[in-house]
C-alpha cells in the first residue's frame, strides 16, 4: 500500500520479536506467545499490503493498455 504501511508492519514485527525475546528470557510463556502473535499479525498485514500493491499495479497496466499509454 505504501511506505507508511510497510513501516508500521515492520514496527509491529519488531515489537513482537522484542516481546517474544523478553518472554523467553523471563520464562513468561504468555508474553512469548503475545510476541509470536504480534509477528504473525504483522506478517499477515504485510501480505495483504503486498497483494493490494500487485492488484493496483495490474489495474494500472490494464488502464495503460486501454488508453494506449
Amino acid at each position: 500500500m505504501g511506505i507508511a504501511d510497510d513501516a508500521k508492519n515492520t514496527a509491529e514485527d519488531l515489537k513482537g520479536r522484542a516481546k517474544e525475546a523478553a518472554g523467553a528470557v523471563t520464562g513468561n510463556d504468555k508474553l512469548k506467545a503475545e510476541g509470536q502473535a504480534d509477528q504473525g499479525l504483522a506478517a499477515a498485514k504485510q501480505a495483504v499490503a503486498d497483494v493490494a500493491d500487485k492488484v493496483k499495479d495490474g489495474v494500472e497496466a490494464v488502464k495503460d493498455k486501454l488508453t494506449g499509454n
